[in-house]
């Protein structure tokens, strides 16, 4: 097996226990609380403080990678959360499980940036988008099987072996990584930006934990308001401090690279509409159309299966059309799928919306894949680190906001219709907008060249 493959499903298959564990957990909350003696509400809070450990430690991991090596780095995050996860599974009381799913957030935290720094550091860029592709299919599956398999575990073995069916994936990532990736370290590590770190990493887990939260009836009044608001004037002040720190932990310095910039605003303005399809369509399903949880999951898993059906064609593809038609045309293709999901209805034909599902997930998987092999196509090794940190952060962000401006569009029509009732028709403004975000990242593909990234495309003309 080529490098362009191996090393990325060795990335993936953590990748992949990281999102299962992330799905699976959704459906085990109701047991969790009664044996923990605790409440739903209260234990989804709880939870958040693994986003929260999430996005603190992702700006420093470049730095951890340059610093000690990048398969060092990426052989202890898989270790913290798996050991993270054997807490988890042992945990007696909300306050244990806190502090569990906060170590797991730690190696999660540098798992996915880490891995991805390893990726580019290692592949030559005419590999690139094959690398990437498969890089992303192992980890498609977790969102796919993670529900009926968290439902399952927890029906016949009990929800702690939930987190306890991560340990043989993350002992085999390790061995994987140990005896198969290379170990490739950088000549010059900078000094720690430890005052960026702080504001970073508060501005980071204020503003996305206030996103999070945020009309969810999570945290009493204005607090996620505040929350968001707090985070947004560190992030500022961050900015500023960027802008005089010769080597700052997040490099906003790098968005002044054409392709980076593309697949940073692009991909970001993407991303807040497909950020916000997971949540509205089980939503859509159930409460407008009256479906069964099961009955929902066996229509919207088909997205999925559509996104991992075009990984192996996004390299041909991107070479036959380059970066720029592809983007434009595809980005107006997937924008348009995701206001289609708003016209589905209880009379759509099974097999209609079956082929409008697999087609929008084939689309929004292929604009991905384009965006993440841009953005760095002329990013040079020494810059890896830092471009993969601000990369995976705004990723974060950007997905988010997707959630968040989605429930508000939804609690809007509400209210101006003065029901407490969501209707078909809520659903339809509120794909309609999400997807009115993502068409207007085509806007920064018309000022790309036709030859951007043409080093890792491979068109010729």
């Amino acid at each position: 097996m080529t490098t362009s493959r191996l090393i990325p499903l060795i990335i993936a298959s953590a990748l992949f226990m990281e999102n299962m564990d992330s799905t699976v957990i959704a459906t085990s909350l109701p047991a969790m609380a009664r044996d923990l003696g605790t409440d739903a509400i209260v234990l989804k809070l709880a939870f958040t403080t693994y986003l929260l450990s999430l996005t603190v430690f992702i700006p420093v991991s470049g730095w951890l990678a340059d610093r000690f090596g990048a398969r060092h780095v990426f052989r202890i995050a898989i270790a913290v959360f798996t050991i993270g996860s054997l807490a988890c599974g042992l945990a007696t009381s909300l306050g244990e499980l806190v502090a569990a799913r906060g170590l797991q957030g730690i190696g999660g935290a540098m798992m996915v940036p880490v891995g991805r720094i390893i990726l580019l550091r290692s592949v030559p860029k005419s590999e690139l988008v094959d690398a990437l592709a498969w890089l992303t299919i192992p980890a498609l599956l977790g969102p796919l099987v993670g529900p009926p398999v968290g439902g399952f575990i927890t029906d016949h073995f009990g929800w702690r072996w939930v987190f306890w069916m991560n340990l043989p994936f993350g002992v085999a990532a390790i061995g994987l990584a140990t005896a198969l990736m290379p170990d490739i370290r950088v000549e010059r590590i900078p000094p720690l930006d430890l005052r960026g770190f702080m504001l970073s990493g508060l501005g980071l887990s204020c503003f996305i934990f206030g996103l999070t939260v945020m009309g969810r009836n999570l945290l009493p009044g204005w607090m996620p308001t505040w929350l968001v608001v707090a985070g947004l004037v560190l992030l500022a002040v961050y900015g500023l401090h960027a802008r005089r720190t010769a080597e700052p932990i997040l490099d906003l310095r790098l968005i002044r690279i054409e392709t980076f910039r593309a697949g940073i605003v692009g991909g970001s303005l993407f991303r807040v509409g497909v950020g916000a399809v997971p949540f509205l369509l089980p939503l859509m399903f159930q409460l407008a159309y009256g479906m069964s949880a099961f009955e929902s999951g066996l229509i919207t898993f088909v997205a999925a299966a559509g996104a991992i059906s075009m990984k192996l064609g996004a390299a041909p593809m991107i070479r036959r059309f380059g970066f720029r038609r592809l983007l434009l045309v595809n980005g107006l293709l997937a924008s348009l799928s995701i206001a289609v999901m708003g016209f589905l209805s209880a009379s759509t034909p099974y097999v209609l919306a079956i082929a409008l599902l697999f087609a929008g997930g084939f689309l929004r998987s292929l604009q991905f894949t384009a965006l993440n092999a841009m953005a760095y196509s002329d990013i040079d090794h020494a810059q890896t680190s830092q471009a993969t940190s601000l990369y995976t952060v705004l990723q974060q962000v950007s997905l988010s906001m997707g959630v968040v401006l989605a429930a508000f569009v939804l609690e809007a029509a509400q209210w101006l219709r003065g029901e407490e009732t969501l209707t078909p028709q809520d659903f339809s403004i509120a794909f309609l907008v999400v997807a009115a975000v993502s068409l207007s990242a085509v806007v920064q593909y018309l000022s790309l060249s036709p030859r951007a990234g043409a080093s890792v495309s491979g068109k010729q003309n």
